[in-house]
């Protein structure tokens, strides 16, 4: 009985995390993707609380749909790298969610297929 009292009486701090829903910068309305490349995500990091979460995720979102393309990573690194999913519809309604402690939605951006000429992969 004396030993369940005295673990009972030590207190349980759990970390407070503040919430932070980060500017992404890119992807931006200006953004064009073509599918099955690599892109980086960035987003501003300059006003980053102390206690932030280390297990964000982001997620391509095409409207109201997401697919999750990155996950587990710090978010005061201020950028992830992504693959574009290759089985999507063509079209300029795509977004990326940034989830960590928030979440966060860039602007509408383009994707579109791979040309059978690599130029357009190219250019993105």
């Amino acid at each position: 009985m004396a030993f369940f009292a005295a673990a009972s009486a030590k207190p349980v701090v759990r970390e407070m995390l503040d919430v932070w829903a980060p500017t992404i910068i890119s992807p931006n309305a200006s953004t064009v993707w073509t599918e099955g490349q690599k892109y980086n995500v960035t987003w501003d990091t300059s006003n980053a609380p102390a206690n932030i979460s280390n297990g964000a995720s982001v997620v391509l979102g095409e409207n109201g749909d997401l697919t999750e393309t990155g996950i587990g990573f710090d978010l005061r690194q201020g950028w992830v790298t992504v693959t574009c999913p290759s089985d999507l519809t063509p079209g300029d309604f795509y977004s990326i969610v940034l989830f960590g402690d928030s979440g966060d939605q860039s602007d509408q951006f383009s994707i579109v297929e791979p040309s059978s000429d690599g130029i357009l992969g190219l250019l993105a």
